[in-house]
Formats: C-alpha cells, structure tokens, sequence
C-alpha cells in the first residue's frame, strides 16, 4: 500500500473511538466483543487503538456484535466535517436555540435540540433521567442520541446541551463530525437570559447560585475554547449574530 493509498490517522482515531463507545454502550468487554464478531481479541485491540484498518466485513461484524447499523460505524470524517452540519454549543442562555432556529431557517436545512433526542429516547424528563439514572446514565444516553442524530442528519444546526464537553469521548466524537460553534457570554448574561425566559431554577432556594454559575464557566471555558468558531452573543441583537455565523460557515 503507497502513503497515498493509506487511510489518515485522523480517520483511524475516528474509527477507533466509534469502535471503542459502541462497545461500552452495549455493556461487553472486549473479550465477550471479539467472540460475538468473531474476531480475535488482539484485533479488536488493534482496532481500538487506531492501529488498523478493518475491512468492511469486520465492521459489519462488529456493528452485528454492538446492535447498531452498519452505517453508524462507518460515519466517519473524511476530510473534516460536512460544511453544514453544525452543533452550538455553550451554557444554558447563550442562545444555542434562538440562534439556532433563526440560523438554520435563514440555511434552510434543520435543527434540532439534542436535549429533545435524550428525552425522547429515554422516554422521561431530563430531570427524571438525572434523578433515576445519575449522570453517568444521562450521558450514555447523550452519547447514543447524538449518534442517532448523526445517523440521520449529513447537514443541519444542532444545539447541545451546555455538559456535553465534560464527556470526553462524546466531545471529540462531535468536533469530529460537525462544525462546533462557541455562543459565550457573560455569567450575568446567562443569568438574565434565562430568568428572562421564566426559568427561575438557577436562583430557586440557592443564595450561591451565581457563584456556581461563574464557577462551572470557568472549568468549562477551555472545552468550549476548542471548538471551530467562537462567537461572544453578549450585548447584541440575534440578527447580527446570525449575520456573522452565516459569514463563518459560507467563507470559500
């Protein structure tokens, strides 16, 4: 094989990842993996370090062995992500909804909250899944719904929950395969955003609650820092901004 002809590494740490979350969703080791594929367990390992490139009847095996479809484990990166498949991130207030639907009616293609998708397929609440399963089961259904959306969306506008970046894998598997966008703005200006939408959570019976708004900021700053494009919605109007996103994601 010439250096041409070899697949990106990019692309095998994409598959890797895929390869590595399916198999933790599902709940196997990766011995119980191998058997079910039918493939040796030095394989899967190769595999999940990004060393090999499995032909496209091991993944069909291994996407039998995990339960999802073929597709799925062959959604991978080629190039970068598609140009107008686009996920908003940042904290709750700073317009990932607003923004979002003005900006994907002004693209004509659509959007969606992946909030929705988590509820949906848990078939409860965001709070009721919290309160049964804990994080650690909110963010395994994060995971999956984004996958699903992914399955399903080679372009749209995807607002993501504010949490999504302390999840590691799921992070990396979004910036992977959409263009991220950074909405910032003020701690005073999440506060006021949300209060002003009738959500009075962040302050109901919690005198610190801005101290911990400010706080989960800051930890969450460098996450959101990595993402393709930062726009600071602060002070001003929703029309400029979806001016300027526009202009980001139609440059040549």
């Amino acid at each position: 094989m010439n250096q041409s002809s070899r697949p990106s590494r990019r692309l095998l740490e994409a598959l890797a990842l895929k390869v590595r979350e399916a198999r933790r969703r599902r709940g196997l080791s990766l011995d119980e993996a191998a058997r079910r594929a039918s493939l040796s367990r030095r394989f899967l390992v190769e595999i999940e370090a990004g060393r090999t490139n499995p032909s496209i009847g091991k993944l069909a095996a291994l996407a039998g062995a995990f339960g999802v479809p073929l597709r799925e484990m062959c959604d991978l990166p080629l190039g970068g992500a598609p140009p107008m498949r686009i996920a908003l991130i940042g904290m709750r207030g700073a317009g990932k909804t607003t923004l979002g639907k003005a900006l994907a009616e002004s693209l004509e293609i659509p959007f969606g909250e992946l909030d929705e998708s988590i509820e949906e397929l848990a078939g409860v609440s965001r709070a009721e899944i919290f309160e049964f399963h804990g994080e650690t089961g909110y963010r395994r259904l994060e995971s999956e719904a984004l996958e699903s959306w992914l399955a399903h969306h080679g372009e749209g506008i995807l607002a993501v929950p504010g949490g999504i970046v302390s999840s590691s894998n799921t992070y990396e598997r979004l910036r992977a395969t959409c263009r991220t966008i950074w909405l910032q703005a003020s701690p005073e200006e999440h506060w006021n955003r949300v209060v002003a939408q009738g959500d009075l959570r962040p302050m109901h019976g919690n005198p610190r609650a801005m101290e911990q708004l400010r706080r989960i900021l800051s930890e969450r700053t460098p996450l959101y820092r990595q993402a393709e494009f930062h726009l600071d919605t602060s002070q001003r109007q929703a029309s400029a901004c979806v001016d300027e996103l526009k202009r980001f994601l139609t440059a040549p």
